[in-house]
């Protein structure tokens, strides 16, 4: 596509992403973060050094009803988010492949890994590169104005789009995602994936749930409550 000022298709995909009720958009650089791909999803990567990472944030009044477990509503607003994520995302791409470049979006929770619970790509390095927040001690992507109630989804892109800078911050001396975890899976030593993945299937077995969920840690994250208005 020649070397051409890619700020302007920048904007107008950022428009549309936010006219399609995203929170958050940001373009990131693939350099630091390839090596972490699924093994497949490697070959069509080669093609792309950037990716653009948008997020979409859970109501707050349904994270605000649980408490221990996941809810039916949680469960429902899940599933929408990951829809409109993909959505969006799909048309993300058309758009960029309308305007002669090459993209392909990477759904927001296509799991490819059973075992490991893995998916092509992990949407929180990417968004953390994309400057939308640090890994908390939840592991979960936090950032400053929305928390952890975001969901997220990838665009890998060729188009030379202008990156976002990685985001500083953590999580400080806030312990609320170690307190409120229902499977002790999380410590100032880190966060025990086995000990979250054991917990999650037993919510899954839920009537009505049926996917990997829980919502605790999400509503514990102390950012995202703070921006909530009654």
């Amino acid at each position: 596509m020649g070397k051409l000022d890619y700020k302007p298709l920048n904007d107008e995909l950022k428009e549309f992403a936010v006219s399609e009720g995203m929170s958050l958009y940001g373009v990131a650089s693939l350099e630091e973060i390839r090596a972490s791909f699924h093994p497949t999803i490697v070959g069509i990567a080669s093609q792309f050094d950037r990716a653009i990472s948008i997020g979409y944030r859970l109501p707050d009044a349904v994270i605000g009803d649980i408490e221990d477990r996941p809810t039916l509503l949680y469960a429902r607003a899940y599933k929408t988010a990951n829809w409109l994520l993909d959505q969006t995302a799909a048309r993300l791409a058309a758009r960029i492949q309308h305007a002669g470049g090459n993209a392909v979006p990477i759904p927001a929770s296509q799991i490819i890994d059973w075992e490991a619970q893995l998916g092509h790509l992990s949407h929180k390095l990417v968004g953390r590169e994309a400057g939308h927040g640090w890994m908390g001690k939840s592991g979960l992507l936090v950032n400053t104005v929305h928390g952890a109630r975001v969901r997220y989804a990838t665009v890998l892109t060729g188009v030379p789009l202008p990156p976002d800078a990685p985001s500083d911050g953590g999580c400080g001396e806030c312990r609320n995602c170690i307190e409120m975890c229902p499977a002790g899976a999380i410590s100032e030593e880190g966060y025990e994936k086995q000990k979250c993945l054991d917990k999650l299937k037993n919510f899954a077995s839920m009537r009505g749930i049926g996917q990997y969920i829980c919502g605790v840690c999400v509503k514990a994250c102390p950012t995202a409550a703070a921006t909530m208005v009654s």
